[in-house]
């Protein structure tokens, strides 16, 4: 997702600091999430965009912890602005890229990770920086409690299929599965922006959720 360059962002976000974004002090807060949120469990999602999911479900769920990360700091205001409109305290944004996951959280503090619509990287050379890939996945292992799960929507066909690959040789189960979510029995109370877009012209979405054993 790329904006148009707002120079009003940088101030405005440097406002919502620690109390919704954390910008590259992230790792301060590692092995204290739950107590920072006051909640038992945490749900993170990786490439939460401008926040309609992670702040969706934070709302349905006041009972749980919720962190989203988001690459571009630009778009990290957003979900950190609807939670303050929201005045959600059991939300908080993180600005940053994914590869530095270990540095923010302890090995076994996530409960669930929450993958939407990522970049799908297509070409053929660039497969290793999906995050669906083996490598993420280690990182996930070793960051999700065990047991813990993983779901994850697009509607990239081809990167979905390479997904299921990935998921199935890390030695992953999948209790759920859908080419065609939206028409399924599965829960999906909160849309991300692209899912909405998507949807709207025609698109199937793609689910599955995995268990790391």
């Amino acid at each position: 997702m790329r904006l148009r360059h707002k120079p009003w962002i940088k101030a405005a976000i440097e406002e919502l600091k620690d109390d919704y974004v954390y910008l590259g002090d992230a790792a301060k807060n590692k092995g204290q999430w739950h107590q920072l949120l006051g909640k038992e469990t945490l749900a993170v999602e990786i490439g939460c965009g401008k926040g309609n999911f992670i702040v969706g479900m934070a709302q349905l769920h006041p009972e749980q912890g919720f962190v989203g990360v988001e690459t571009q700091e630009e778009i990290a205001y957003y979900p950190a602005h609807k939670a303050q409109e929201q005045e959600l305290k059991n939300v908080k944004i993180i600005a940053g890229d994914a590869t530095d996951l270990e540095e923010w959280f302890e090995p076994g503090e996530i409960d669930m990770l929450y993958l939407n619509f990522s970049d799908p990287w297509p070409k053929a050379r660039h497969y290793k920086r999906r995050l669906t890939y083996r490598d993420f996945l280690h990182k996930y292992k070793q960051l999700l409690k065990p047991g813990g799960h993983l779901r994850f929507k697009t509607d990239n066909r081809p990167l979905f299929d390479f997904s299921l690959v990935e998921f199935q040789e890390f030695g992953l189960e999948i209790i759920a599965l859908s080419y065609d979510l939206h028409h399924s029995d599965y829960d999906n109370p909160v849309q991300t922006e692209y899912e909405a877009k998507f949807s709207a012209l025609g698109n199937k979405i793609n689910f599955c959720e995995a268990v790391f054993k």
